[in-house]
């Protein structure tokens, strides 16, 4: 579909530039192969009105130029490593590789050296197999080293290094889709050339979150080196293509270059929580608070129309913008009702107690998380239920007990949290009607809106 045949009523709508524009007429844009372009309005005779994503400029564009960003497939045969075979014997591998083709690989877990890889190459009608040692990184020759399996076929496949040929063909594990594919087709594969990092603005379990700059755009990169933990991210990354709401961090797309780099827009003033912290009850006003409770509820409001749970819904993962706005990120998405296994790794004291007794999340359970968020915003981003356990508070709330007013909190909003926190999921009101609650409250505060910060 071309983008001169999308509807533009519901939204604005992302595509890729598939050539130069670079001597544009007085009202045109000027871009480049590969930029990313919001078109905002569909003009007449394939002319749009559109905004170049690096810079904000705005002005006419061609649709015939543009290619549609497509939304990716929640797949679970998409793999970033489809020539990845898991523990397999050399002549098994060599019986995968036919019919003979020069440069034709995979990679297999070593059965001789448990924790080792080995990666198999068809040359000259014989199949080669070089062991891959872990040693901290991965290396074949003690040479040249890697992050990981991603990072090592990245470079193979562009230099022959010291094996007996370059990489040209993975051979893919059956049941298997390339995610590299599937990314570059629909549009959201960016280019390594074209990403500039700046500081590390964040570290965490999973990998490390860098400011840059991608062509001229300032963003955020998430950097995760480690193989499994990149593939459970991409589903994650797939249900961000889906999504499209002014109170949900954007995501630019994805790079694959060791590892998997996930490329999303700026948020100049950081996390709510580190906000709420550094400016304090002087500087943020009540009416401040209640905007970005709503802002967080209209991004929570979407999600729940589009049937999905965030799972890990709490300040420290709502950003917020140069102009104020907060959006909700780091999506652990999943559809309503899925299971939770890993209770270890469950945030207790943002967790719903029907979630921590049977491991099932759904947006009932992410309303129970935003009872807390809206208890940290009012308390300008205390650690909820200070001084307890996680252990205490396990038991202290399946015994009943719930967290105080925060100091200074409108009862309405206490009374808010209060729903928010029914022991029974269908008693908790959904977010479209904590929105509608949280609208009233702001009317009054109105007048006031000169006194929310700017700093």
């Amino acid at each position: 579909m071309s983008c001169q045949t999308m509807s533009w009523a519901a939204m604005e709508t992302q595509c890729v530039a598939k050539k130069d524009h670079k001597k544009p007429k007085p009202g045109e844009l000027s871009y480049c192969r590969g930029d990313i372009i919001t078109v905002i309005k569909n003009m007449t005779d394939g002319i749009s009105f559109a905004r170049l994503n690096s810079t904000g400029e705005e002005g006419l564009i061609n649709a015939n130029d543009m290619r549609e960003r497509k939304a990716i497939r929640v797949d679970p045969s998409l793999s970033l490593m489809p020539w990845f075979h898991g523990r397999m014997s050399g002549s098994e591998a060599a019986c995968e590789l036919q019919p003979p083709e020069d440069g034709l690989f995979l990679v297999r877990e070593s059965i001789r050296h448990p924790g080792d890889y080995v990666l198999c190459i068809s040359v000259s009608g014989n199949v080669m197999h070089y062991r891959v040692i872990y040693q901290d990184k991965l290396t074949i020759d003690n040479h040249q080293y890697f992050y990981n399996l991603i990072d090592m076929i990245e470079f193979y496949s562009k230099n022959k290094g010291s094996i007996a040929t370059q990489l040209f063909k993975p051979k893919p594990k059956t049941g298997t889709k390339s995610a590299k594919l599937e990314l570059s087709k629909t549009g959201w594969l960016l280019d390594i050339a074209k990403l500039t990092l700046g500081e590390i603005i964040g570290e965490g379990e999973f990998g490390t979150v860098y400011a840059g700059h991608y062509i001229d755009q300032k963003v955020a990169v998430k950097t995760i080196k480690c193989d499994v933990t990149a593939q459970a991210f991409l589903r994650e990354t797939a249900v961000m293509t889906k999504l499209q709401h002014k109170n949900l961090v954007r995501l630019l797309g994805v790079i694959l270059d060791q590892g998997l780099r996930i490329v999303t827009e700026f948020m100049e003033k950081g996390n709510l929580v580190n906000l709420l912290r550094s400016r304090g009850r002087t500087i943020v006003r009540v009416g401040q608070l209640l905007q970005y409770a709503l802002d967080v509820c209209e991004g929570m409001e979407y999600l729940e129309s589009e049937k999905l749970v965030h799972r890990d819904l709490a300040a420290r993962n709502v950003l917020v913008s140069d102009n104020n706005v907060a959006k909700v990120s780091d999506f652990g998405l999943t559809k309503v009702g899925s299971k939770t296994s890993d209770n270890a790794r469950m945030p207790i004291k943002w967790t719903a107690p029907e979630v921590l007794k049977k491991g099932t999340s759904s947006t009932k359970s992410d309303v129970w998380s935003y009872g807390i968020l809206l208890w940290e915003i009012f308390s300008y981003g205390r650690q909820p239920y200070p001084k307890l356990t996680v252990t205490e508070v396990r038991e202290m709330v399946e015994a009943g007990y719930r967290m105080e007013a925060p100091e200074d909190c409108p009862a309405e909003l206490y009374s808010m949290m209060r729903v928010c926190w029914d022991r029974e999921p269908r008693r908790r009101p959904t977010f479209h009607k904590l929105r509608h609650k949280l609208e009233r409250e702001i009317q009054p505060h109105s007048r006031r809106l000169d006194a929310f910060i700017t700093g």
